[in-house]
């Protein structure tokens, strides 16, 4: 064990897994995970077609470089997400923690249709859906995905708490929650871990949601680390049509120019070190833990091996107090906000 070395502040100690990354745990739930997670949205939807034997190839490789948190949801795909990664639950059981999200509704005759269902009612049959598709008898952490303004969240995460104590989930999060959502949520029962959009694009949970995560022991897990690939310095053009970043202003017209023009200093950093912009945005997001006193699993999303490594790497790169000074003024200079629509989001509720 590495005993000098800790994550959030005390919270959890950091430890060597089976690869390259350092442990800690999700909340006070006791599930222990790599300090970086793997978005797997992307292998069956949004971002255009994917190669599903790449994508489980970079599954295996993540296992391999001690990735152990795997992110998905019912909505990915409309279930094929959950389906895809079934077989490969179930052959490293014991080594994957698998996270899975009910809570946004889709209709099959209206693909940018999103509406939302916290209900207790729906929550049963929500789980039992996403743990038939998966092919599992418990989920390791069930996600409320976004807040459905009609449900209070108090009945909402009552019904996951039976799921509980029934074996069905082991540990519960909530994806773009307020701060006060999250505490009236734990008052009910503890949160390990509350997922929410946090890069260097974006920073406004920092406002009220980071410092309640962090008194309450409560993980955090941001959500796009990369900014959607922004920040990999990679993206040029508007998207596709069938990529649904061409909905989000960030990455339309003038926004996306000038947004492009703010990630010198990630490429300065990048050049300096020998190292990708992407790992420097990485890195940023890690670093939190260390100065926020929170324990911080980002999960960023990639269908590719060589991606992987080199999101897997950024976890162990430390920032200077210069080099995170010269990062400090970027998030507040973006244009063009995450959604078109903020009421998807927490930020619009606080």
């Amino acid at each position: 064990m590495n005993s000098d070395s800790t994550v959030g502040g005390g919270r959890a100690t950091a430890e060597p897994s089976t690869g390259a990354l350092p442990t800690t745990t999700l909340g006070t739930a006791g599930i222990r995970v790599g300090t970086q997670g793997l978005g797997c949205m992307g292998m069956s939807e949004f971002y255009g077609p994917s190669d599903l034997t790449e994508s489980r190839a970079t599954l295996d490789r993540a296992l391999e470089l001690g990735v152990t948190l795997f992110d998905t949801a019912d909505i990915y795909g409309s279930g094929h997400n959950e389906e895809f990664l079934s077989d490969f639950v179930n052959a490293e059981r014991d080594r994957v923690v698998l996270a899975t999200k009910f809570g946004i509704v889709r209709k099959a005759d209206d693909p940018a249709y999103r509406g939302f269902d916290n209900s207790p009612a729906y929550v049963r049959s929500a789980v039992e859906n996403s743990l038939r598709r998966l092919r599992i008898d418990v989920i390791d952490l069930y996600y409320m995905h976004r807040k459905d303004p009609g449900v209070p969240i108090e009945d909402t995460v009552g019904a996951m708490a039976e799921l509980v104590r029934e074996g069905k989930v082991r540990a519960l999060g909530l994806s773009e929650v307020t701060s006060a959502e999250l505490r009236a949520a734990h008052a009910v029962h503890p949160i390990a871990a509350v997922q929410s959009e946090w890069s260097l694009f974006s920073r406004d949970v920092e406002a009220t949601v980071v410092p309640a995560a962090a008194e309450l022991g409560v993980t955090f897990v941001p959500y796009s680390p990369l900014g959607r690939g922004f920040l990999a310095g990679t993206f040029t053009g508007t998207p596709d049509a069938k990529d649904f970043r061409s909905t989000m202003p960030r990455f339309s017209g003038e926004n996306a120019v000038r947004n492009a023009e703010l990630l010198a200093p990630l490429r300065t950093i990048a050049g300096a070190r020998g190292i990708t912009p992407a790992q420097v945005a990485l890195a940023w997001v890690h670093a939190q833990s260390r100065l926020r006193d929170l324990a911080v699993v980002p999960i960023p999303g990639t269908r590719s091996r060589t991606r992987l490594a080199d999101n897997v790497a950024a976890a162990t790169i430390s920032l200077t107090g210069d080099e995170l000074a010269t990062l400090e003024p970027i998030a507040s200079n973006v244009s063009g906000n995450r959604y078109a629509d903020m009421s998807f989001t927490s930020a619009g509720r606080e």
